[in-house]
């Protein structure tokens, strides 16, 4: 349980690393706490919002926009927003001079209140965030859903008391700069290729991963994917209760499907059953896990099963991620911008019938698309491509014979061109199996942007 600790903040010489809505909310608390507040950020004074700027200044707030500080011993503490990287030379000076670095999650969780769920893996963090936090809210506890879902932990952490919830989606980003952080229940729910131009290697990423439970005891929770085998080998430098959560087996402990049905093995072997899986309202397998590894959390989290499967039989699953978006002549439109690597991408096409008009590519995070592109597997009809990574998309499709692509400018050209290739039946697919920001500031913004030209075709 994080105790807020405001003693160790008042008068300490702060610099936050980044102005997105992580640094901000950093800023705002800092200050409130009595903080002596910097920001830092790569964009210049022209590109940061005017309202922002007249905020740092109303606050006495010291910019270093465009630059860095010349002298990082002035400052006691940097926070840094989870889009920055640890190595950056003047941070590693900072390090060096005594700062002390870490993230805005850590901070949250030092001066905050709060009982912490903190759930992470490379696809489904928001959709079993948002459905965890459902629960916890139908059992009328006090529920927070923050973190890398779009709300910043440390702008609820302050407000939050003691018998809060704090449903938290958790990032590699933010568990690198993680100190103290500990949850009172944890979740992995899978690890494939992502973000390996921040990380470099698999095992590195696994490792940030990792850190969700390097500091629970054997009291507490961790819920881990026993179906992927990557993720699953981590579970044995846990001290805290692992709880398996499994598609494919049954089990003698954990969350699994028996029957048909969703079912719990408690710590004794006795089984309760949640719900039927056709009860559930999210389509595709990946949402089944997604299911799977939520009621493991709740159930071992105190949440009452017949609460669960209230939730569970109503949920219908989070914006942008397999949305559903309208049907023009019969032809159907599904916004999955949230699928920003391969792996989420496989999901989306999986969870479609035949018959699929893919919109794909943006940001390079140095994926490979060979397995991205082997998913088509006869669903897929035609590719096509936007953005930095199209040509790295094409060249591997191509390898491995599929032709039907085009290679367009912006989304307004994709919707338009699908829309005109598709027949009554089709779906045309936004899964991008990139990171927007070659294109957008967010994923957010490019799923509305899909959603919005998909509108336009009605007018």
């Amino acid at each position: 349980m994080a105790i807020g600790n405001l003693a160790n903040i008042k008068n300490k010489r702060v610099l936050v690393v980044g102005t997105g809505n992580s640094g901000k909310a950093a800023v705002q608390a800092m200050v409130k706490l009595g903080a002596q507040v910097s920001v830092q950020d790569s964009k210049t004074k022209q590109e940061i919002d005017p309202q922002l700027l007249t905020f740092f200044k109303d606050k006495s707030v010291t910019c270093y926009l465009g630059c860095q500080p010349e002298r990082m011993s002035d400052f006691d503490i940097l926070i840094l927003s989870p889009g920055v990287s640890p190595e950056l030379e003047f941070v590693k000076d900072a390090q060096a001079a005594g700062a002390e670095v870490i993230g805005e999650l850590e901070i949250a969780y030092r001066v905050g209140h709060g009982n912490y769920v903190a759930i992470t893996g490379t696809n489904g963090k928001t959709t079993t965030t948002t459905l965890v936090g459902e629960i916890y809210k139908a059992a009328e506890r006090k529920t927070y859903v923050v973190g890398n879902i779009g709300i910043a932990v440390i702008s609820k952490a302050l407000s939050a008391e003691e018998d809060s919830w704090m449903i938290t989606e958790t990032s590699s980003f933010q568990l690198e700069t993680i100190k103290e952080f500990t949850p009172e229940v944890s979740a992995i729910l899978n690890l494939t290729p992502d973000h390996l131009d921040r990380h470099k290697t698999m095992e590195n990423y696994g490792l940030a991963k990792a850190n969700i439970f390097k500091n629970q005891n054997e009291s507490q929770y961790c819920v881990m994917n026993y179906d992927d085998k990557v993720c699953w080998k981590l579970a044995k430098n846990c001290r805290a209760k692992v709880v398996p959560f499994s598609r494919l087996e049954e089990l003698k402990f954990g969350a699994f499907v028996k029957n048909e049905k969703i079912v719990i093995a408690d710590e004794t072997g006795q089984l309760t059953e949640i719900c039927g899986v056709e009860e559930l309202q999210i389509p595709g397998t990946h949402n089944l896990e997604n299911a799977l590894a939520a009621c493991a959390i709740a159930y071992f989290g105190g949440i009452e099963p017949e609460v669960i499967a209230k939730v569970l039989r109503e949920f219908r699953g989070v914006e942008h991620r397999i949305e559903a978006c309208g049907e023009i002549d019969g032809i159907r439109f599904v916004n999955d911008s949230k699928g920003t690597n391969p792996d989420a991408a496989i999901k989306a096409i999986e969870a479609m019938k035949n018959n699929i008009i893919l919109i794909a590519g943006g940001y390079d995070k140095n994926s490979t698309y060979d397995e991205f592109v082997a998913a088509f597997d006869g669903r897929v009809k035609a590719l096509l491509l936007l953005g930095k990574t199209a040509p790295k998309i094409k060249a591997a499709a191509e390898a491995a014979g599929f032709t039907n692509i085009m290679m367009l400018k912006d989304m307004e050209e994709c919707v338009r061109e699908g829309y005109r290739m598709a027949e009554p039946g089709d779906v045309v697919l936004l899964s991008p199996a990139c990171a927007s920001w070659d294109m957008y500031t967010s994923f957010e913004q490019r799923g509305r942007h899909f959603k919005s030209c998909v509108h336009a075709l009605e007018r």
